[in-house]
């Protein structure tokens, strides 16, 4: 089924999807019937170690916790790891994804975002670039969709459960700052979440450049109009979750449930909406490493423990079912070892990933042929037609018999939609060979491979670093 939703259609579903992943209490805040000072938020409640005061991140104390003799030796391995960034990247990087699939400290967290991302060089490049853009006043339209929706970022978090506090005074300037630099673009609602993430760990500057990062490096024309890079994901999902679970494909199928209406919400904010704060924070810092590919891997783990048994399925009979099996994800299931470890188990490789996107990829822009080929053969016939009208109504004039041009506006028909559409997908199918990254007019070239590995391999080429082994 293809689908093509644009920025309006895409928040509306963002809108009415938030409302599942929360309490009562929660859900009133969120839908704005309880509004005003941090202290009305906070109830019985003291925050978490994240900063929650309630909903579904919030995080119990008898959650297991890093003893602090463990934390401070690993806070003690990154900090030599940073100080050497270069070093371990070149000679070591086994190492470092190893210790980000442990969980970065959270002392040293933002700084490993950065680092990982490429944003600190992005933003020692670009002095003095986001205060100049913040200056600037915005496009009316994205400013006034930005504020509408600053209300709905976490607002059980201490940073955001103000209005108009410090924390929605930065998301406003983060996301508006995007918004100009990248006008194509301008501004999704996705993308507020993953900023306000962003902007727990770290100044809104740091923020900005790395969600620039995201954006460009991992999220590669997810917020494009169309959505089209989102689509081709899907489907790169769903061809993935044949390999693996191939009953449960087939059950997914049968209930006609595409991948846009459960996938959207998991990539396009990086589970953030979706999983405990801990096991976003770990998903987290395996992405900024290893790249995209550990969403597909997250996701399949999902889809093993939640619809992967017979009599999971057998309760989930219909559409309806199975979305609300998907938004209401078993806790044992989202725990944040158990998330990882399963993630790991899975044979998905990278050259599964690639393989399945140029395929889908090179489909869509077959398809797209054949679309354009009818358009134009339509064009084309109804112009004839109405020439032929014309020549009908002189002849009848002048008496003599006009040309019939029927078989004509057929073959024709069939050049554009036979031929020309085959030869789209040859093409297209060749010449990815090269493996562009689906197009991204705002990045340079880059390989279909490296948009599933680790997205530091940039960095990497940028300070002529050789290439780690990454398999």
């Amino acid at each position: 089924m293809e689908v093509a939703m644009n920025h309006d259609e895409e928040n509306d579903r963002l809108d009415t999807v938030s409302t599942v992943d929360s309490d009562d209490d929660y859900n009133s805040v969120y839908n704005g019937s309880i509004r005003g000072s941090m202290s009305s938020l906070v109830g019985p409640r003291p925050p978490d170690r994240f900063g929650f005061m309630g909903g579904k991140q919030y995080t119990e104390k008898g959650d297991i916790e890093i003893p602090v003799e463990v934390l401070r030796k690993r806070e003690s391995k990154w900090l030599e790891m940073l100080d050497n960034w270069d070093y371990w990247m070149g000679k070591k990087f086994k190492k470092v994804k190893q210790r980000c699939r442990k969980g970065i400290p959270i002392s040293l967290r933002a700084r490993a975002w950065q680092y990982l991302s490429g944003s600190k060089k992005m933003m020692e490049r670009n002095k003095g670039k986001f205060d100049e853009i913040d200056a600037m006043p915005g496009d009316p339209r994205w400013v006034d969709d930005i504020q509408k929706d600053l209300d709905r970022q976490f607002p059980w978090h201490e940073m955001f459960a103000e209005r108009g506090g410090y924390g929605q005074q930065d998301l406003f300037r983060v996301l508006k700052a995007y918004s100009i630099h990248n006008t194509r673009d301008g501004y999704c609602q996705a993308m507020a979440p993953i900023a306000a993430t962003l902007l727990m760990h770290m100044p809104a500057e740091q923020a900005f450049w790395t969600l620039v990062c995201i954006c460009d490096n991992y999220l590669v024309d997810y917020f494009s109009p169309g959505l089209e890079a989102v689509q081709v994901d899907g489907d790169v999902l769903f061809a993935l979750l044949k390999k693996v679970l191939p009953y449960t494909y087939k059950h997914l199928k049968k209930c006609r449930v595409e991948p846009i209406l459960y996938m959207t919400e998991w990539f396009m904010c990086l589970f953030s909406r979706t999983l405990p704060w801990a096991s976003v924070l770990r998903v987290w810092d395996m992405i900024f490493c290893e790249g995209v590919k550990v969403m597909f891997r997250i996701a399949l783990v999902i889809f093993r423990y939640t619809l992967g048994r017979s009599d999971q399925m057998a309760q989930c009979p219909g559409l309806y079912e199975i979305l609300d099996k998907l938004r209401n994800i078993p806790e044992e299931v989202t725990e944040e070892e158990f998330l990882v470890r399963e993630s790991l188990k899975l044979r998905v490789n990278e050259r599964d990933m690639v393989r399945e996107h140029q395929l889908h990829r090179a489909k869509r822009r077959a398809n797209q042929s054949r679309l354009d080929g009818r358009t134009a053969a339509k064009a084309n016939s109804d112009g004839r037609s109405g020439a032929h009208n014309l020549e009908k109504i002189d002849g009848q004039k002048s008496g003599s018999k006009p040309k019939s041009d029927g078989q004509s506006g057929a073959r024709s028909f069939e050049r554009l939609d036979g031929r020309s559409g085959a030869h789209a997908f040859a093409r297209s199918a060749s010449q990815d060979g090269a493996y562009g990254v689906l197009g991204s007019p705002s990045s340079t070239a880059s390989s279909d491979s490296s948009r599933y590995e680790s997205r530091s391999r940039e960095f990497l080429a940028e300070n002529d670093i050789g290439m780690p082994d990454v398999s």
